[in-house]
């Protein structure tokens, strides 16, 4: 096994023959020597040693009395001593499993000897319940030490990354690189770096997960040149699946390359993919996403007779235009659905409804809502939830809770969303006695149980930091967990109730978690600290943000050229002040006033 606390493996024992106890016996010194280095000179490397003389001892059965004493004087020396551990403390504290016992240097030495009285031998470990738990423990040290690898080299040149972890000496599987990749998909040079250690070192293949992930990474960041570096390398060894289309469609579509999304639906056939259906939906609802509307219903009109007309096809059309804003093309693809052999459906119904409020048409949206009850098309929960969050948003509060008693009688039950609808604008106009009323009866209500949203709102509605951790708790005894949403909000509470200690801790927890900072946190960062005149930490924030390749917001731009401009005029007066009036130096100044003195 290896040591959590050394980069070296211990060097494997064969196992112990328990039948001659003269071959398995140590003496006392043995096992007090390191003992005593242990605990008068901190010596970690001692620690080993130790271990493994206590278990050729108790294989033996001797000295049990004396390992006893020993052990607590071991206990005693590393509980509150502090080792020089190849990763800090802290990354203990952030593994992937929110479950798992916090750090703690006795535990962590001796977790696999159970009790003192009933010990956990090594040999017999595989075939115990505790094997589960110690490959845990060993994966998630692996975990966490490559992932200090990688944050301690995050500037590093790429060589450098490279050779500090080919010192980490772990084991490597499909499941620790995925993690590893996940954890740094905001900073996609080090998930890229590791990834490309990876391809090199390992001996097999990675698998489709892994690829499909680096790949999605690099698109986000918009690493085109890498991103077809690796596709590539993922075609000659075979790992291109249906994800991987969807993803550099998407991807390409977000960066409004519209033509290289439409090539890869295009190169579909080089890779044996047929060009079906539902990969052409795939493409067109990917450009809608990213208001090319326009090219996907074009597309659709020239690609209709190949593939017929279908309702699922028109609908992700229409809610193209329906998600860009244009009611007006949105009611004239609208007709034409009418018009053909296919009757709205639901997702029609409610695509259209939606435009419609959102763009303030509530009673046009209104007259489609009820005639949607007489012609015996009855709306679903999705759609009744468009109109409650509507009338609620025009302060007609009693009218969506008319909707929401209809609902419940005519046999659609109400949603998490329609809660949480609610939720929203009573909690805007201060009702927060009918927003707990509202979320005890989501709590007692099987299958409608809060999510993230529900509590993110009521985060919002907290007046007060010391309301937070009561929010947090309700929220984990529901079995909600933290996004990068909630501690952004969080963040910015904090920062609003100009709790500086709080921000810091939220930061560092952003960071333990593996969901950030995103490109969100550090804008919110940055123009706080603009705000509070710390212009050489927004700076500081930026240059982190932008070296993880994170493509900052307009606005954010803006301002740090402000920021950077007014720091060299700043430095400018500063020279022209200690050089003097109009450059020249104090010695000349000196001269000049005592001539026109004389």
């Amino acid at each position: 096994f290896y040591s959590y606390e050394s980069d070296s493996p211990v060097e494997k024992k064969p196992d112990p023959v328990i039948e001659s106890a003269s071959v398995a016996e140590a003496h006392v010194k043995d096992v007090a020597l390191p003992v005593e280095d242990v605990s008068n000179k901190g010596d970690e490397e001692a620690l080993p040693s130790v271990l493994e003389a206590i278990l050729r001892r108790k294989l033996a059965g001797k000295h049990e009395e004396t390992d006893d004493e020993l052990m607590d004087e071991l206990s005693e020396a590393v509980i509150h001593r502090k080792f020089p551990f190849d990763f800090p403390k802290s990354h203990f504290l952030s593994t992937s499993n929110p479950a798992a016992p916090q750090y703690h240097p006795s535990i962590h030495i001796f977790h696999f000897l159970g009790t003192r009285k009933n010990p956990i031998f090594l040999h017999s470990l595989a075939n115990s319940d505790e094997s589960t738990g110690f490959h845990q423990k060993s994966y998630e040290a692996y975990s966490l030490k490559l992932q200090n690898v990688l944050k301690n080299h995050r500037n590093s040149k790429t060589e450098e990354i490279e050779l500090a972890l080919d010192q980490c000496k772990v084991t490597i599987s499909d499941g620790l690189v995925l993690e590893l990749v996940r954890r740094n998909r905001f900073d996609w040079k080090l998930a890229y770096v590791f990834f490309q250690w990876v391809s090199k070192t390992s001996g097999n293949s990675l698998g489709f997960d892994v690829c499909n992930e680096i790949l999605d990474i690099l698109g986000r960041m918009h690493r085109f040149e890498e991103l077809t570096k690796v596709f590539d390398k993922m075609s000659e060894k075979g790992l291109i699946d249906e994800r991987t289309f969807r993803i550099l469609v998407n991807r390409y579509a977000a960066a409004h390359m519209v033509d290289d999304a439409i090539g890869v639906f295009h190169r579909r056939k080089e890779f044996q993919f047929k060009d079906d259906l539902v990969a052409f939906q795939v493409l067109l609802m990917c450009l809608c996403r990213y208001k090319h509307v326009e090219t996907a219903e074009t597309l659709y009109q020239l690609k209709r007779r190949e593939f017929g007309y279908d309702l699922k096809t028109m609908n992700i059309v229409l809610n193209g235009w329906c998600v860009l804003g244009n009611v007006h093309e949105a009611k004239r693809f609208w007709k034409d659905i009418i018009e053909s052999k296919y009757k709205p459906d639901l997702f029609t119904y409610g695509t259209f409804i939606n435009a419609l409020t959102k763009k303030g048409k509530l009673g046009t949206a209104m007259k489609l809502f009820r005639g949607m009850w007489e012609k015996g098309c009855n709306p679903d929960v999705v759609i009744c939830n468009c109109v409650i969050d509507a009338l609620c948003f025009k302060k007609r509060i009693p009218e969506a809770l008319e909707v929401l008693r209809e609902m419940k009688e005519r046999g659609c039950a109400p949603n998490v969303a329609t809660y949480n609808s609610l939720i929203k604008h009573l909690g805007k106009i201060g009702r927060m006695e009918k927003v707990y009323e509202i979320l005890d009866e989501m709590e007692e209500k099987e299958g409608c149980s809060p999510n993230n949203v529900t509590f993110n709102y009521l985060l919002k509605f907290s007046e007060k930091p010391e309301e937070v951790p009561g929010v947090l708790e309700r929220m984990e005894r529901n079995g909600c967990n933290m996004c990068c949403d909630t501690y952004n909000l969080i963040l910015r509470l904090y920062m609003k109730w100009d709790h500086e200690e709080k921000v810091r801790q939220m930061w560092d927890e952003i960071g333990k978690s593996g969901l950030g900072p995103d490109r969100r946190s550090y804008t919110i960062m940055i123009h706080w600290l603009y705000d509070k005149g710390r212009v050489e930490d927004a700076l500081s924030y930026f240059n982190e943000m932008t070296s993880k390749g994170i493509v900052p917001e307009p606005r954010t731009e803006i301002l740090v050229n402000s920021m950077r401009n007014k720091l060299k005029e700043q430095e400018g007066e500063k020279q022209n002040k200690d050089l003097g009036i109009n450059g020249k130096s104090p010695r000349l100044r000196s001269k000049r006033f005592k001539k026109t003195k004389a």
